[in-house]
């Protein structure tokens, strides 16, 4: 059984334990593997700010990598909501940072975790004339800055 395959059983047996019926799609994204979990009990697997999908998809991981240690990081999203999520993220962030352009003021993104703040970064590199920093706190969720060169 190759690692996704495993990463299906796993999430699969988790949701049904917990009463969920879903059926699940396989892609590829730029970042590796991804299930995205169909259901019409979406808002449920989301949770606020998709909040339940970032714990389900860690649990997934921990316990693939127990039986796969060498296991790619699989993504979770369901109804395709991080996709939506992801563009919208990077659609901000650009125009964010052509405003930082336009007027020379710094601006600031909303509280992002890891990931969304690396996506955010890597959306803001080829846009010359701006710089993007992060602080160095220890909280989960960091506001990217944007400024002018």
């Amino acid at each position: 059984m190759n690692e996704v395959a495993a990463a299906e059983k796993i999430l699969d047996t988790m949701l049904t334990k917990l009463g969920f019926q879903v059926e699940y799609e396989q892609t590829s994204t730029e970042d590796g593997p991804c299930l995205n979990i169909l259901t019409d009990q979406g808002a449920h697997l989301i949770g606020k700010n998709g909040s339940r999908l970032e714990d389900l998809q860690y649990l997934m991981n921990r316990i693939l990598n127990r039986h796969y240690p060498e296991a790619a990081r699989v993504k979770v999203d369901c109804d395709h909501y991080r996709a939506q999520q992801e563009t919208e993220l990077v659609e901000t962030a650009r125009d964010t940072a052509h405003q930082v352009l336009e007027d020379g003021k710094p601006r600031r993104l909303q509280p992002l975790n890891a990931y969304y703040r690396r996506i955010a970064h890597n959306a803001m590199a080829d846009i010359e004339g701006i710089k993007t920093s992060s602080p160095k706190a220890s909280a989960r969720y960091k506001r990217i800055q944007i400024e002018k060169i």
